[in-house]
């Protein structure tokens, strides 16, 4: 057992969850949108997201949608120079948003960051080369003191991945590249976190353990482009390939890893940023959950979805307190209410709203709310 760190955190599926309410406020249907797998963003008093498919061009949509399930396509990807597969959430700063495309663009078909107005109007602001400059973006984008950033799974000097900046003209610069060594890091697919004036992330490979590709990080990046290595996974009962965005609460950094920890089906932990590293809670794979994706906190409470597990095999929402007790809110059981959540939650005055990536009438996903 890792210094510092805890066994197995208590869980329970209580009868908590029969006092839970639980909303499915839209079914996506193929022309609308299918296959949401990004965290939803609120802005104006409305939610906005994307699919990973569907639309016009079936290449995935952006959509806006009220918090009572009345949805919009914003503009259906076509692929070629306007890229395709948006598998990120939406940065929203007044009525534009932005995001990436993991493929699409150009000739390298390496992706692209977008524009789109909140009445729809959509406009490629760079189009991926997949040299040094970054290849096919999974993460979303984030703003810090009037810039944006953003990360790339492959590319770069080393072709493990950069960490860049963008204007909101389109230009494009890398200020970090991964793989200049093994323990660096590797392959960052999440949305970085602004925190005292500095960048924070994830690896899904890279670090040290799990054989050659590393079992991931946790890094901090300054604006100019200084890298640390905080806190390297050694794929046993701390955890591995943590894919989803770390969040900020009390002044410590919380965040999931996908696998790992004691049954190898993820864990929730918090790193300070020292360095130090302490699991909350190990998922058994069973109605606890398997797979945990993003997490938010309403009122010190962590809250999330896991994309298996649950007494139907089809994931769960999930509260985990930072004494490290989880409890399950709602099982997903493949029915019209959804199933396979591959997004988080985002919290909208103490409601939370999520997407399913399959389930729903036409079984290509949903989007529901959950009050605890």
């Amino acid at each position: 057992m890792l210094p510092g760190s805890v066994s197995n955190g208590t869980s329970t599926v209580r009868a908590r969850q029969e006092s839970v309410v639980f909303t499915r406020l839209f079914s996506f249907n193929g022309k609308n949108g299918k296959t949401p797998v990004a965290n939803l963003t609120y802005s104006g008093g409305m939610l906005f997201g994307t699919t990973y498919g569907g639309g016009a061009g079936d290449g995935g949509t952006a959509f806006k949608s009220t918090i009572g399930g009345t949805q919009h396509v914003l503009h259906s990807f076509a692929g070629g120079t306007d890229g395709v597969l948006p598998e990120a959430p939406l940065l929203a700063l007044g009525n534009i948003l932005y995001g990436t495309t993991i493929n699409g663009g150009g000739s390298g078909d390496e992706g692209t960051i977008f524009r789109v107005t909140t009445d729809g109007v959509e406009r490629v602001l760079y189009r991926f080369t997949g040299r040094r400059d970054g290849a096919n973006p999974y993460a979303g984008l984030t703003e810090l003191d009037g810039t944006i950033y953003g990360t790339t799974a492959g590319g770069g000097e080393h072709s493990e991945g950069t960490v860049f900046k963008v204007s909101t003209s389109g230009n494009e610069s890398v200020i970090y590249s991964f793989g200049a060594t093994y323990r660096d890091g590797q392959t960052p697919i999440a949305r970085l976190l602004p925190r005292s004036g500095a960048l924070y992330g994830t690896t899904y490979y890279g670090g040290s353990g799990c054989s050659s590709f590393g079992c991931g990080t946790v890094f901090k990046v300054t604006t100019s482009g200084t890298e640390t290595v905080v806190y390297r996974f050694k794929g046993g009962t701390d955890g591995a390939a943590p894919s989803a965005a770390l969040i900020n609460l009390a002044g410590t950094l919380y965040g999931t890893t996908r696998r790992g920890g004691q049954y190898n089906n993820g864990t929730v932990f918090k790193v300070s940023a020292a360095g130090k590293e302490f699991v909350l809670y190990r998922f058994k794979g069973g109605t606890d959950g398997a797979g945990p994706l993003g997490m938010t906190a309403v009122n010190g409470a962590l809250y999330g979805t896991t994309s298996a597990g649950g007494s139907s095999h089809d994931g769960t929402i999930f509260e985990v307190t930072t004494s490290g007790r989880e409890t399950v809110l709602h099982t997903f059981k493949g029915d019209g209410n959804g199933t396979m959540p591959q997004a988080g939650l985002r919290d909208v005055n103490g409601t939370l709203y999520g997407t399913t990536a399959a389930g729903g009438a036409s079984n290509d996903g949903t989007i529901f709310s959950l009050k605890p």
